[in-house]
């Protein structure tokens, strides 16, 4: 066992890990404050997540793939983090956070639609923005305001920084054949917005996702957006919702 503190969307967490080779893992994000939470791993942990990933590949039609204990111990973090996360305002999101401006903006999409391709033709739109996080940003309500929160669950690409910034809107996309944008109320938005977050299990669990939901979307605004693959994508979403003036 290693124990060693990480700092995530402003939450100090105390980490008991199996291996010492995971504190590695979490590089600018350790963190020498007094824990808030903590987190214990042990091997059944790393059992729940090799089920799991290996569900995700049945459902997604992959051949399996044997994961290492190593790896299995970041995402069983991630897990309980999320979890526990939830009672501080703070909701693990699966999607891509571009930084510009001093604000963030969220896409979210199905796995293979496209929001990391629509995220780099932001980038070449717009050269002083950056990946604030490419795959699990937190989301964390601070006294009404929303900020997107950089982590160390940074997709394949390991794309992303460790900030925290106020975020604008979150942007749901889906193929199509042009590009169109419209905004979208909560009530519309709230569906999509809960196929992409982590909701901790049980009754209580989706209640306080739900909670959080609409704290959030008291602070951001949502939109629609049709694509194609096509750079032209970034100059419609970013039209609509970045600030004008």
């Amino acid at each position: 066992m290693t124990d060693f503190c990480i700092s995530v969307a402003g939450l100090a967490v105390g980490v008991s890990a199996l291996y010492p080779s995971t504190e590695s893992f979490f590089g600018e994000y350790l963190s020498n404050d007094p824990p808030v939470l903590s987190i214990g791993i042990g091997e059944k942990d790393l059992a729940f997540e090799r089920v799991c990933a290996a569900r995700q590949a049945a459902r997604e039609g992959a051949p399996g793939r044997r994961f290492g204990d190593r790896y299995l111990e970041t995402l069983a973090i991630l897990r309980k983090l999320a979890d526990a996360a939830v009672d501080r305002d703070a909701l693990l999101f699966h999607g891509c956070a571009v930084a510009l401006g001093g604000r963030a903006y969220l896409f979210a999409a199905p796995s293979g639609v496209g929001k990391s391709t629509h995220a780099s033709h932001w980038l070449r739109l717009f050269p002083q923005a950056h990946i604030l996080n490419g795959d699990k940003p937190f989301l964390r309500v601070i006294d009404g305001t929303v900020f997107a929160c950089g982590t160390p669950w940074r997709g394949k690409e390991r794309l992303g920084v460790n900030e925290m910034l106020p975020l604008r809107a979150i942007c749901f996309l889906r193929r199509g054949s042009g590009n169109r944008i419209a905004p979208l109320a909560f009530r519309e938005a709230l569906a999509p917005m809960l196929r992409q977050v982590c909701k901790p299990a049980g009754p209580d669990g989706i209640l306080k996702t739900l909670r959080l939901c609409e704290k959030i979307a008291a602070g951001v605004s949502f939109y629609d957006l049709e694509c194609t693959a096509d750079p032209e994508s970034a100059k419609v979403s970013s039209g609509a919702m970045l600030p004008q003036g």
